[in-house]
C-alpha cells in the first residue's frame, strides 16, 4: 500500500478520493471510516439508469470456487446483482414497483399481479432461523500465514512453512439474540474456517479457555438456565437472572468458568483485543505418525483489554453495535486486526494428563507457565463482509470440520459438539447442502458422492454415485495416507464397562477457579467483586444467593466476604479446604504495554480556539496509526482557508466510551442546543458558558481510567470538574504539540492508577 501504516496510507487514499476523485462528492469523510457506499450521493434523486456500484475498498465476498470446491476464476461481481433496471426473480424488467396493480386507481388489487405476489413473497420468507446460541455476531474476512513451526507436531499442509490460507473468522455472544447489545457481560465465540487445499478445518473457539460443563449432555441445560426465563422472556442476553445462578450454584464444576465470565474477559473492549481459545485438547499428528496433544490459542497484537461495567452499560444504550462497529471500521481505517495462533502441547500419555490436569477435563486450563504457548502463525483480518446475511449469517462452522494431521480426542464436550453442530445447521440453513453456500464452500475439490437434498446448487453428472462402481469408472476412488486422506489416529480405546460417570478428576471444582482469582491484580478483583454483586443482586430468590456463596467461600474467603457485604449477607464457612495452588500471571490484563493501532482520539474543540493545532493534532494521531475523530458543537467544516477541519462527531452524538483518549483544544463554549428540552445530557435549563456535555465527556473518561490531555485553556476545564494537571493519566501543555504525549499512555490502555483497590 505505502511506507506509511496502513491507517495513515488508507486515510490518504480515501482524502484524494473525496477531493480528487470524480465519482465522489467531497463531505466529511476525510480518512475517517463509516461511510455506507463508495461514493457519495446526490441531493436529488438519481435517474440516469447505471449498473450497480462495486463494494468498497475494505469489502470483500467469498472466493469465487463453484460449489464443488472448483476455482471459477470469476470475478465476485459475477455472483451479485446485475443489470441496471429494476427486474423480477425472472429477470424480467419492471416499471413500477411502487403501486399494486389494480382496477382503477381506487378499485381492487387483481389477482394477477404477479410481482406483487413475488415481492411480498420473498419478503415474508427472507428470515430464517437464528442460532440457539451465538446468534449474535459479526465476522471478517482474512488470511492465515504459517510460520511453519509446527511441522514438528502435524501434518497439516496450512502449518507448513510460509503458507497462506484464506479464513473468515466469526465472532459472537453466547446468550443474546441477533438483536441484543455487543457489550453485555458473555462469553464471547471465536470461531474461524482455514479454506485449506486439504479441505475445510474449523477452530470454534471462545474467548474464555474453559466451559461451564464437563459432558455435552448438559449443553441443553446450561444454555436453558441462561437465556432469558421461559415465562416472561426476560432478562435478554445476560446472566444476571435466577435461573442461570440457580444452575451453576448447584452445578459447581461451572465455578471456573463462571469466575472467568465476572471478570474483565466477560465484557472486551474490542473483538480486536480479544483472546481467543481452542477451549479442548486436540490431537495432531506428524508425517511420522508421532502424535501429540496440544491446546489451541490465539493472542491478539494489541493485546488483552476489556471495558469497565459502567462502560458497558453506557454503550449498549447509546451503540448496541459498539463491538460490530469497531471491527468494521478498524479494518476500513486499515488497521487491520491481528492475532497469533499458538498452541500448547503435551505428551500423548495413556492417560491423557499434564501435571496432575486431566486435558479432557473442558474446565481446566494449563498455565502458559507449565506450558509455554508456542506461535504457529499470523492471523491478518482484512476485509469486511460485502452481504451480512449471505456470509455472517450464512456461515456454518462445525467442530468435525477437521484436515489431516489435526483429529479430535476423547473430550466428552467434544464428542457432543461434533454431533450437534450438524443438526443446528440443518435446521437453520434448510437442508444438507449448506456446504454449498458460497461462505462455506471448501476450496478443495469435492467428490462426495451426496446428491439431491433441498437447495442443491451443484449439477451433478455420472450414472452411479455409490460405491463400488463401474458405470463411472470406478470413480470417485479411495485415497490413502500418501494421497492425503483424513485417517484417524488408531488411538487405544480404553476398555471397560457402559457408564454414566466422570473420572475421578472431573470432581475438582475449585482449585483453578482459585488459581484464576489469585492470578487477578487488585483492579481486576476489585471488577469480579462488583460482577458477582451486581448479578447476584439482580436475582430474587434468597436461597440462589446464599448457595452461590457457599461456592465463593470454597475459592476464596476474601472474594466471598466482599460479594457477600454488597448482598448484605453472612458469609458462610467453606465446605473444603481451600486448594494450594501458584498464581499464573500471564492470566492478568494488567501490567504489560500493547501497540496502539487502531485505537480512536477525539479531539473536542469549538471551532473559536486553535484550528490549527487541532490539524496539527489530527495528522499526528493518523501517523501513529490511530483513528482522530473531531467533536465539536455543530457538524460541518470548522474554519476555512487551506486547512479546514471537519467534525465527525457533535457534542450531542458524542459520548466519552467511543473514545480511548481525548483532547482539549481549550475549553469550548457553549453549543447552540445546550438546554436540556433539546438535549437533556446538557442538563441546565439555561444557557452556560461550558458546555455541560463536554463536562460530562471529561468526567466519564477520567471515571473509567481514559488518557486526557489539553492546550489552550483546557486547565481551567479539567479544574472546572476536579482534574488536576498533576493526576494520573492528563497532560496538560501550551499547544497542540505538547498533549502528544497522551498518545504514549495508550499503550497500558487504562490509567490504573486511577482505579484504588479495597482487596
Amino acid at each position: 500500500m505505502s511506507e506509511k501504516n496502513p491507517v495513515r496510507a488508507v486515510a490518504d487514499a480515501i482524502a484524494g478520493a473525496v477531493h480528487d476523485g470524480p465519482a465522489v462528492a467531497e463531505g466529511p469523510e476525510e480518512g475517517v471510516p463509516g461511510k455506507p457506499g463508495p461514493v457519495s450521493p446526490p441531493v436529488a434523486e438519481p435517474t440516469k439508469p447505471v449498473g450497480p456500484l462495486p463494494p468498497k475498498a475494505d469489502q470483500s465476498g467469498p472466493e469465487t470456487v463453484s460449489p464443488t470446491g472448483q476455482p471459477t476464476g470469476a470475478e465476485q461481481a459475477r455472483v451479485a446483482q446485475s443489470g441496471a433496471y429494476l427486474t423480477t426473480a425472472q429477470g424480467t424488467r419492471v416499471h413500477d414497483s411502487d403501486h399494486s396493480l389494480k382496477a382503477g386507481p381506487r378499485g381492487p388489487v387483481l389477482l394477477q399481479d404477479h410481482h406483487l405476489r413475488e415481492k411480498l413473497m420473498h419478503f415474508d420468507h427472507e428470515r430464517i432461523p437464528e442460532r440457539v446460541v451465538h446468534a449474535r455476531g459479526s465476522a471478517a474476512h482474512g488470511v492465515f500465514r504459517s510460520y511453519g513451526t509446527a511441522q514438528g507436531v502435524t501434518k497439516a499442509a496450512f502449518l507448513g512453512p510460509d503458507v497462506e490460507t484464506p479464513v473468515f473468522v466469526r465472532f459472537s455472544t453466547v446468550l443474546g439474540s441477533r438483536g441484543s447489545a455487543d457489550t453485555v457481560r458473555d462469553t464471547r465465540g471465536f470461531a474461524t474456517k482455514f479454506y485449506t487445499e486439504e479441505g475445510v478445518f474449523d477452530l470454534v473457539g471462545n474467548n474464555i479457555p474453559v466451559f461451564f460443563i464437563q459432558d455435552a449432555i448438559k449443553f441443553p441445560d446450561v444454555i436453558h438456565a441462561g437465556k432469558p426465563h421461559p415465562d416472561r422472556e426476560i432478562p435478554q442476553a445476560q446472566s444476571a437472572h435466577d435461573t442461570f445462578w440457580d444452575f451453576v450454584s448447584l452445578h459447581t464444576e461451572a465455578t471456573h468458568h463462571t469466575l472467568w465470565n465476572m471478570s474483565d474477559r466477560g465484557i472486551p473492549r474490542s473483538y480486536r483485543m480479544m483472546e481467543g481459545f481452542g477451549v479442548h485438547t486436540f490431537r495432531l499428528v506428524n508425517a511420522e505418525g508421532v502424535t501429540t496433544l496440544v491446546k489451541f490459542h490465539w493472542k491478539p497484537k494489541l493485546g488483552v483489554h476489556s471495558l469497565v461495567w459502567e462502560e458497558a452499560q453506557i454503550i449498549a444504550g447509546v451503540d448496541p453495535d459498539f463491538h460490530r462497529r469497531d471491527l468494521f471500521d478498524a479494518i476500513e481505517a486499515g488497521a487491520f486486526p491481528q492475532w497469533e495462533l499458538g498452541i500448547q502441547t503435551f505428551p500423548d500419555t495413556d492417560d491423557q494428563m499434564f501435571e496432575g490436569i486431566d486435558l479432557l477435563d473442558s474446565t481446566k486450563i494449563v498455565p502458559e507457565e507449565l506450558a509455554p504457548v508456542q506461535p504457529l502463525g499470523l492471523l491478518t483480518l482484512n476485509k469486511n463482509p460485502s452481504n451480512f446475511f449471505a456470509e455472517v449469517e450464512q456461515v456454518a462452522f462445525h467442530t468435525g470440520h477437521l484436515v489431516p494431521g489435526i483429529d479430535a480426542t476423547d473430550d466428552p464436550l467434544l464428542a457432543g459438539r461434533n454431533f450437534s453442530y450438524l443438526d443446528t445447521q440443518i435446521s437453520r440453513l434448510g437442508g444438507p447442502n449448506f456446504p454449498q453456500l458460497p461462505i462455506n464452500r471448501t476450496h478443495a475439490p469435492v467428490n462426495d458422492m451426496q446428491r439431491d437434498g433441498m437447495h442443491q446448487t451443484a449439477v451433478h453428472r455420472g450414472a452411479a454415485p455409490y460405491k463400488p462402481n463401474s458405470l463411472d469408472g470406478g470413480c470417485p476412488f479411495f485415497a490413502g495416507a500418501d494421497a492425503g486422506a483424513f485417517i484417524e489416529v488408531p488411538v487405544e480405546v480404553p476398555a471397560g464397562r457402559k457408564v454414566r460417570e466422570a473420572p475421578a478428576s472431573y470432581s475438582d471444582h475449585y482449585s483453578q477457579a482459585r488459581l484464576f482469582w489469585l492470578s487477578m491484580s487488585p483492579v481486576e478483583r476489585e471488577h469480579i467483586i462488583a460482577a458477582y454483586t451486581f448479578e447476584l443482586g439482580k436475582c430474587y430468590e434468597q436461597a440462589v444467593k446464599e448457595r452461590t456463596l457457599a461456592v465463593l467461600a470454597n475459592v476464596d474467603g476474601e472474594l466471598c466476604a466482599q460479594v457477600a457485604a454488597g448482598l448484605g449477607l453472612p458469609v458462610p464457612d467453606p465446605s473444603e479446604p481451600l486448594a494450594d495452588v501458584s498464581p499464573s500471571p500471564a492470566l492478568s490484563q494488567v501490567g504489560r504495554t500493547w501497540p496502539l493501532d487502531g485505537r480512536v482520539i477525539g479531539i473536542v474543540t469549538d471551532g473559536a480556539g486553535d484550528l490549527a493545532g487541532v490539524a496539527d493534532l489530527r495528522e499526528a494521531v493518523l501517523d501513529a496509526g490511530m483513528v482522530p475523530l473531531v467533536v465539536a458543537p455543530t457538524g460541518g467544516v470548522l474554519g476555512g482557508g487551506d486547512s479546514p477541519v471537519t467534525v465527525q462527531r457533535t457534542f450531542a452524538t458524542a459520548r466519552s466510551v467511543e473514545f480511548d483518549a481525548l483532547v482539549f483544544a481549550g475549553s469550548p463554549a457553549a453549543g447552540a442546543d445546550a438546554y436540556g428540552a433539546r438535549d437533556a445530557k446538557a442538563g441546565h435549563p439555561r444557557p452556560v458558558t461550558t458546555d455541560p456535555r463536554v463536562l460530562a465527556l471529561l468526567i466519564e473518561a477520567y471515571r473509567h481510567g481514559k488518557a486526557l490531555a489539553g492546550w489552550g485553556g483546557a486547565r481551567a476545564l479539567f479544574e472546572a470538574v476536579g482534574v488536576s494537571a498533576d493526576d494520573s493519566g492528563v497532560v496538560v501543555a501550551d499547544d497542540s504539540q505538547g498533549v502528544r504525549p497522551v498518545m504514549e499512555l495508550l499503550a497500558a490502555h487504562r490509567v490504573w492508577e486511577r482505579f484504588p483497590s479495597g482487596v
